[in-house]
């Protein structure tokens, strides 16, 4: 039979032909495949005809592990606090395998070491998102101590094709982003927080994902941002308004998230050169801002460092430095930054460094190794697990150090900082005679020694504040004076000194009841 338009029958077959040569010779990332990522899927997500994701409006996406080619479980090991922890294991992911068993590993090992009372703890996984060359596992669990028990929530994307493992915060562009959404997020969750418990920091934004609209959602661990007798909490923040603010990554993670899966495979391990990602991360604050030059003759460079705290007076110093742009480096001990966690928050949230001043004010140098660690390890774990920094500064109580406490801190990252400037603040409990003592004492490199704890000194810290501000001195944070610190190394100014013959070593400096 002759066809009735015999021009439209030729062009339709010649349309589909075009299109069946064009298939045949795309790249593989057009098929979902993502940048040399190897990924099996379907013609129909190649022709964008993609299955919709399945999950609560105000939840993460939720994709069947039946649809995972050979994914198997993997048991973690830990020698410690009763641990039940599992994860995925995906053919030719390998990095993702190493991730996370080490970061789950550091988690565990981050719990134990700051709860004395540490019982348990249990972690299971399920995928949020497995498309376009992206994989999301979403870690859910529960650790038990003396307190009771609190669920949590940490969230990571795997790259297939340069075998990169990220973290929830790198779905935002950076950190003025992160800063909008944080603002969104408190909107959102209005009184069910407490406030000043929200803020733009890595530990917060370790659960981030979307919803099968592509609504961003984000989880909040039991007792993160409100009591802990108000369970888990989750912020779920509109497409329109979240979007904007995302990475090129997080673009790419928002279209695999809300995308469903009938089948997905990773048909090949990522190329040879493949890392962890170093890309700066939002939420996590570098203690060192880029704009200042200590180095440079121009600039006078002065160190305020505060011992013992947090206190309940360490919130109105933090208004203080904040008025005059000022930072400090704050050597926080392990009791009080149990008594005041949102303080260490706020203090990280706003560029101050948090250092290490031991678990409860020992002197370092009578202690053994083991001795030594566990007190600085402590502390290390406290900080990583309410701000996710890991603080590479540490001040010996009393400034009582030796060759033993130099090698400790050597092993853990951490370099000794001790002082120039003693205002015996601990002694004299006068605010005019501290303030005298570190404005006269004030010069281009010097650390201060203070302790946040004394109502005095939160008092003397405005004059000294205001004063050294209005004689051109600029207060930073002690990594900014000295650039690179060396572990192990013992500094007391602006200049290294491996053995300094001046620094305190017989208990000079700090109140022995302290």
């Amino acid at each position: 039979m002759t066809p009735d338009h015999p021009v439209i029958t030729v062009g339709v077959s010649l349309v589909v032909l075009a299109g069946m040569v064009l298939l045949s010779v795309r790249p593989p990332e057009s098929l979902g495949a993502g940048p040399a990522g190897g990924v099996a899927h379907g013609l129909a997500d190649a022709i964008e005809q993609r299955i919709p994701a399945t999950g609560e409006p105000d939840a993460l996406t939720v994709v069947d592990e039946a649809a995972l080619t050979g994914v198997e479980t993997e048991e973690l090991e830990y020698d410690g606090v009763a641990t039940e922890v599992s994860f995925p294991v995906l053919p030719n992911a390998e990095p993702l395998t190493e991730f996370l068993r080490g970061r789950l590993g550091a988690d565990v090992e981050a719990f134990d070491a700051a709860n004395p009372g540490a019982e348990s703890y249990t972690a299971g996984w399920n995928i949020t998102a497995a498309s376009d060359g992206l994989v999301g596992v979403r870690m859910t669990g529960e650790e038990t101590d003396s307190e009771g028990t609190r669920e949590f929530h940490s969230t990571y994307w795997y790259d297939t094709g340069d075998g990169v493992t990220r973290g929830s915060q790198s779905l935002l562009a950076g950190q003025d982003e992160l800063a909008a959404l944080n603002t969104l997020v408190r909107d959102r969750l209005g009184d069910a927080a407490e406030t000043g418990t929200v803020l733009p920091v890595a530990s917060l934004y370790d659960s981030v994902g979307f919803n099968p609209d592509g609504d961003l959602v984000v989880e909040f661990d039991t007792g993160q941002v409100a009591p802990a007798d108000a369970g888990p909490l989750t912020a779920v923040v509109e497409r329109a308004e979240s979007e904007p603010l995302l990475s090129d990554f997080g673009r790419r993670v928002l279209r695999a998230a809300t995308t469903g899966v009938e089948e997905f495979a990773i048909s090949a391990a990522p190329g040879e050169g493949s890392s962890v990602a170093d890309e700066p991360v939002p939420g996590v604050i570098s203690p060192v801002d880029e704009s200042v030059d200590c180095a440079d003759p121009e600039v006078k460079c002065v160190a305020l460092t505060y011992d013992d705290g947090p206190g309940g007076g360490t919130p109105e110093l933090l208004d203080t430095l904040a008025e005059y742009d000022a930072k400090a480096t704050f050597f926080v001990t392990g009791l009080p930054v149990m008594e005041h966690p949102h303080t260490v928050r706020r203090t990280y949230a706003e560029g101050h460094e948090m250092a290490n001043h031991t678990l409860n004010h020992p002197d370092l140098a009578g202690l053994g190794a083991d001795g030594v660690h566990d007190n600085l390890n402590s502390v290390q774990a406290l900080v990583y697990r309410e701000t996710g920094y890991t603080m590479d500064l540490m001040r010996p109580p009393y400034g009582s150090t030796n060759d033993g406490v130099a090698s400790v801190t050597r092993d853990m990252g951490l370099a000794q900082v001790l002082w120039s400037i003693d205002t015996n603040d601990w002694k004299d409990r006068d605010p005019s005679v501290v303030a005298d003592r570190a404005i006269a004492g004030a010069s281009d490199g010097a650390i201060i020694l203070m302790h946040d704890i004394h109502p005095t000194t939160i008092a003397a810290s405005h004059k000294i504040i205001r004063e050294l501000d209005a004689q051109g001195y600029t207060m930073v944070t002690v990594s900014q004076l000295l650039g690179d610190a060396e572990p192990g190394e013992r500094y007391v100014d602006g200049v290294p000194d491996e053995q300094p013959s001046d620094a305190p070593s017989d208990g000079a400096g700090e109140d022995p009841e302290e």
